[in-house]
């Protein structure tokens, strides 16, 4: 176990009635674990799998969750491994162009709570000292600290829901500002893209809550089911305001498509207003460039000014009833 990398230990602490007693290292882990109203809770940052698999020895964790653990590219889901659970969440922070998506995969049992976080994904420290700070319900077990990180994880969506619409009011305002553009659709599809991608990583967490809330009593208090209902409430919410943007998104891309039509028609009548216009000099002048030996115009004095003002006059009609008409 020489290869293990300590600094993706970020924090391991036990509890004794809710009240933390002390660090632990990991060594002392299943010795720990061992004492009468005691819990470990472990949090770990990109841990590797030879990290992962002194925690299986600890813990005695299955093999087949530590495998998962080690890829951070699973689904949302809850799967049983005799008395412990194996949870994955995606966590979701909105960067400067783009949401970014990390997992957090938890590992729960009568009396220890396991966290590994890849990727884009906030520190749970803020967690457990609002925890620390409520020992009665601490006191309850690892579940009330699982409920309190993954009712984190459901509160960080809403800033990224809300810096999804605000993206979508500047694109909107885009569009009603008669500006449609090539970028304007590319951002459109970009922001649908990415609320698929959150709605793939909330919705299974409705599922998650509500086989915890009916099948894993042993793991959940009876104290601490209704935490989990309204994990799932939220989380309802959060789907609610999801489709009512993919809503308003669909709407705003058919209004650019729509925009763009429009401009396109009013350039095509724009063309041949001016090509109606064209039309009267070239249909004169034409006549002019057929070598006909008698054509008795020629030989008036006037016929040039006469020409010029009729060319003249006819486009200048012609213009003002297009004009007029709004196809110039």
């Amino acid at each position: 176990m020489n290869s293990i990398n300590h600094n993706m230990v970020m924090k391991c602490v036990a509890y004794e009635n809710g009240i933390a007693i002390g660090d632990v290292v990991l060594e002392d882990i299943s010795e720990v674990l061992k004492r009468d109203n005691t819990f470990i809770w472990l949090g770990l940052r990109e841990a590797n799998k030879e990290l992962l698999g002194k925690i299986q020895e600890e813990f005695g964790l299955h093999e087949l969750a530590i495998e998962d653990a080690c890829s951070a590219h699973q689904r949302p889901k809850i799967e049983e491994y005799g008395d412990s659970l194996f949870i994955v969440l995606h966590t979701a922070h909105l960067g400067e162009d783009k949401v970014e998506f990390g997992e957090s995969h938890l590992f729960l049992g009568p009396r220890f709570l396991v966290t590994v976080r890849h990727g884009a994904s906030k520190s749970l420290s803020k967690v457990r000292e609002r925890c620390e700070a409520m020992p009665n319900q601490l006191s309850k077990g690892p579940g009330f600290a699982l409920y309190a990180i993954m009712d984190f994880i459901v509160d960080n969506y809403m800033p990224v829901i809300h810096g999804l619409q605000a993206r979508f009011d500047v694109l909107e305002e885009a569009i009603f500002a008669y500006k449609p553009s090539r970028q304007t659709m590319e951002d459109l599809y970009k922001l649908k893209r990415e609320l698929l991608l959150l709605e793939t990583a909330i919705n299974p967490v409705i599922d998650i809550c509500n086989e915890l809330m009916r099948f894993h009593n042993e793991l959940i208090p009876k104290e601490v089911l209704v935490y989990f209902r309204d994990i799932a409430d939220h989380i309802k919410r959060i789907d609610q305001a999801i489709h009512s943007m993919r809503e308003m998104l669909l709407a705003a891309m058919q209004v650019h498509l729509t925009f763009e039509t429009v401009r396109q028609n009013d350039v095509v009548k724009q063309l041949a207003g001016w090509g109606a216009i064209l039309a009267i000099p070239t249909m004169v002048f034409s006549w002019y460039g057929m070598n006909f030996k008698h054509m008795p115009e020629l030989e008036w004095q006037y016929s040039y000014p006469l020409v010029i003002a009729v060319v003249t006059l006819g486009s200048a009609l012609l213009y003002w009833r297009l004009k007029k008409a709004r196809w110039l």
